[in-house]
């Protein structure tokens, strides 16, 4: 899957119940795969959003 030109990359996580999801240094976990990618979506948002601001 993809955010723009970012790839992300999900993976079942073991000893655990759900998925997480990597991109351009974040971590987010979900129940469902759709899940940890919306949130990663919402943490790429953020993360560009502070580095748009301290210009």
């Amino acid at each position: 899957m993809k955010i723009g030109e970012n790839d992300v990359n999900i993976f079942k996580v073991r000893n655990r119940r759900g998925y997480a999801a990597v991109c351009k240094d974040c971590l987010t976990e979900g129940d469902t795969k759709e899940e940890a990618y919306e949130r990663m979506v919402k943490a790429i948002r953020r993360v560009e959003r502070k580095i748009l601001n301290k210009d």
